[in-house]
């Protein structure tokens, strides 16, 4: 899987819009009325406040302290940036404090402090332990790095981190401990050279030698080669403390017969001859960024029987510090832990270790465009493997217990796994997946709207993704102007560009258009008309003639509209059972509401078609469907001629003996919540419906619009369900993002 591609416009977009930064602070409780203003605040605050003041302990249990971390820098060490100082550093800090919340549901904050005095930097630190429940220090260069760290472990009753020490040494260790399994050797016995004396590679070495590793087997080299006992030149404490006494001098000479190789260094610094030189079956982990010490290509080249990982993504076996962070602290947060010790950071990399191990689920293996099975090319999980988030904190609370650093020890550890499981949002895991199988379709997709700078954007976005390739209706100079205006000029020759005058099918395309539209009215001129200047039509039409694999529209005009216009080549309408099906996600939940797009006023006939389509909808987004008719009475009551057809649906559902739930009519809230259909025990749904067919169009479109604007509900669709080609039309205020995401659904035929 090829590293994304993307230009500084992007990602300077990305960081902009649609507000700065990556992320807002948003209420959990009520803050309406006076009353909710007055608990919040004074005089109800004063409660817990003095409960806090009488047990210490009770603040995890009043405020946010629990499940708060503080990523910390003074951007001295930026990614592979250098010394950048706070301010610039900050879109790192924020984009870390993002994947605490993506990957463990921990919230973080940034917070980036302006001093590269050690003692300042640990006094503001310090000074801030009573608001949060973790610290994460973060891109500090060495050796101040070290200093803080020690000293603020021993200052402060909460778990300070280091991730760019401990993050890469827990899952370097994990894959060792796999490599080794896999080679047939013990970490008691192997050699190990390490080239890189900094942060990381101080903690790997010193994380290995805990967990068995014997001080005498490692030899750690710098710039200046092999760190040995007496040199002089360019030590400090921390290098000093893994000096050994040995004759080699060079990284060349250290390597010879050695079993594993740690690189946190720089691109090149390996060689083939070095490579060769090493014992049998050579664990090779070059981990520079964002370039290895040597690639898995070269070391292949030179020893088959090696196992190699690097800190990229687009090579198998990738040490990502994502799969240690956020778990190592949810584990600590949910025992309220006092640190995070060695122990912790052990039975991370073994749980890591023991879950790469295991039968990877397809999803997983779609996400990476190939099956993955425990092996030389796969000894680290996955970042995406969605057991992470239930494997890897229970392993880290039960060391932080068994050492006594946990406040508050978990009693019932299964259900503290259930707990887990329900943290993650399932439509992050919905959509991840939907792009795990449109990458492996590789669709070839039709962007009707070439005269759009949205639709260029995210058909540059599409194909760069590695999605798929992307195939442009428009004109080419005007599609070039208007990327350049966009600030992506360079992706212009990346792009199909088709339209009337460039095309050898136009022949073909306006014979089949006069063959389905003669009895309708329309003449060759009017054929003539529609293939050559609607963009709509031709796109349709290259659709038709397998001249794609699916089809974006409806950015630039209204979906009824354009929907009008695909029905002169397909036969996308309610005679033929289609439907319009959009996804609703909010708050970790995802509804489908039909039909949105279609049919006007359907029969009860025409709703059970609609329900059909929206079940396939929903299994195509890996959800079991939840069918509920829903209406303004519930199960007949209140009486209304209007609500009957939503009375009569079910009965024409049950004829049809299809293979869902289904319930109805009812109104929403029984069909959401679970409480209020415990007052109807003979219904048949078995938790909240995950399908809302309505009344109407107009209900839909209401229900929908509600949600986005009110609740802010993100909304896919909506998806053309039931036509045998794949189509999706997009709304006319869809952003780029929203573009890419409707033909990720395209491209997996989703409908």
């Amino acid at each position: 899987m090829a590293n994304p591609k993307f230009t500084p416009e992007e990602a300077l977009a990305f960081h902009l819009e649609p507000t700065p930064g990556k992320f807002e602070i948003t209420a959990t409780v009520p803050m309406t009325t006076q009353r909710d203003l007055s608990l919040a605040y004074s005089p109800g605050v004063a409660v817990p406040c003095t409960a806090i003041r009488d047990n210490p302990e009770t603040a995890y249990d009043y405020t946010n302290k629990g499940n708060l971390v503080a990523v910390i820098s003074n951007g001295t060490a930026v990614l592979g940036l250098g010394n950048l100082g706070a301010l610039a550093s900050k879109p790192v800090m924020e984009g870390k404090a993002v994947l605490f919340k993506r990957f463990a549901d921990v919230n973080s904050i940034d917070i980036e402090l302006d001093t590269e005095d050690a003692d300042a930097f640990c006094n503001a630190v310090r000074l801030m332990g009573p608001t949060f429940g973790g610290i994460n220090l973060e891109d500090i260069k060495a050796p101040e790095c070290f200093i803080i760290e020690q000293r603020l472990k021993e200052e402060m009753d909460i778990p300070v981190f280091h991730d760019d020490q401990h993050g890469t040494a827990v899952i370097c260790a994990a894959g060792l401990i796999n490599a080794l399994h896999l080679s047939g050797k013990k970490i008691e016995d192997v050699r190990i050279v390490l080239n890189g004396a900094g942060a990381a590679g101080i903690a790997c070495l010193e994380l290995l030698k805990t967990m068995g590793a014997r001080h005498e087997n490692t030899i750690m080299c710098d710039t200046k080669g092999v760190i040995y006992q007496g040199r002089t030149e360019g030590m400090n404490q921390w290098k000093s403390a893994h000096a050994v006494k040995t004759d080699r001098r060079t990284l060349a000479e250290a390597m010879e017969g050695a079993d594993v190789f740690l690189g946190v260094s720089a691109k090149g610094a390996v060689t083939q001859e070095m490579v060769a030189s090493m014992a049998p079956n050579p664990v090779i982990f070059a981990m520079a960024n964002p370039d290895p010490e040597i690639t898995p290509e070269e070391a292949h080249a030179v020893r088959e029987d090696a196992i190699v990982a690097t800190g990229r993504s687009d090579y198998p076996n990738q040490v990502n510090n994502v799969l240690g962070f956020p778990y190592l602290f949810r584990g600590a947060l949910d025992v309220h832990a006092r640190a995070i010790n060695d122990e912790m950071k052990i039975a991370c990399a073994e749980a890591l270790a023991s879950l790469a191990r295991q039968d990877v689920p397809d999803e997983v293996g779609m996400a990476y465009g190939r099956k993955l099975a425990f092996g030389r090319d796969y000894i680290i999980p996955a970042p995406f493997d969605p057991r992470l988030i239930h494997t890897i904190p229970p392993a880290v609370a039960k060391a932080c217990m068994a050492t006594g650093a946990a406040r508050r020890p978990i009693v019932d550890m299964e259900a503290y796994e259930v707990s887990l499981k329900g943290r993650m949002d399932p439509t992050a895991s919905i959509m991840r997946s939907i792009n795990a199988r449109a990458r492996a379709a590789q669709a070839r997709m039709i962007f009707a709207e070439g005269d759009d700078p949205r639709v260029l954007r995210a058909a540059v976005q599409y194909q760069r993704a590695g999605i798929g390739k992307s195939i442009v209706v428009g004109r080419n100079s005007d599609v070039k102007a208007k990327l350049e205006a966009a600030g992506m000029g360079d992706a212009v020759a990346e792009l199909e560009v088709v339209n009337a005058a460039n095309t050898p099918h136009l022949e073909e395309y306006r014979a089949f258009l006069y063959e389905r539209l003669q009895r309708k009215g329309f003449d060759r001129h009017d054929i003539h008309r529609l293939a050559t200047r609607d963009r709509h039509v031709f796109a349709s039409l290259m659709l038709a003639h397998g001249h794609g694999d699916g089809l974006i529209t409806g950015a630039t005009r209204k979906s009824a509209h354009v929907l009008e216009l695909i029905n002169h080549v397909f036969d996308a309408d309610a005679e033929h059972g289609v439907a319009g099906v959009t996804a609703l996600m909010h708050k970790g939940r995802i509804v489908l509401v039909a039909d949105t797009l279609v049919q006007e006023w359907p029969d009860e006939n025409d709703l059970a078609d609609i329900a059909e389509r929206a079940a396939a909808v929903a299994r195509h987004l890996g959800l079991e469907p939840r069918v509920a008719f829903v209406s303004f009475s519930t199960f007949g009551y209140p009486q209304s001629e209007r609500a009957e057809k939503m009375h009569r649906a079910p009965k024409v559902l049950e004829a049809r003996g299809v293979d869902f739930e289904f319930e109805g009519d009812m109104t929403v809230d029984v069909a959401l919540n679970t409480a209020a259909q415990e007052a109807y025990p003979f219904q048949r749904l078995t938790g909240p419906a995950n399908i809302l067919v309505v009344p109407a169009r107009h209900s839909a479109s209401i229900s929908v619009k509600l949600m986005q604007e009110m609740a802010g509900a993100t909304v896919i669709g909506p998806i053309l369900s039931g036509l045998d080609k794949s189509v999706q039309i997009c709304s006319s205020t869809s952003t780029a993002t929203d573009i890419v995401n409707m033909a990720v659904l395209a491209a997996c035929k989703v409908g």
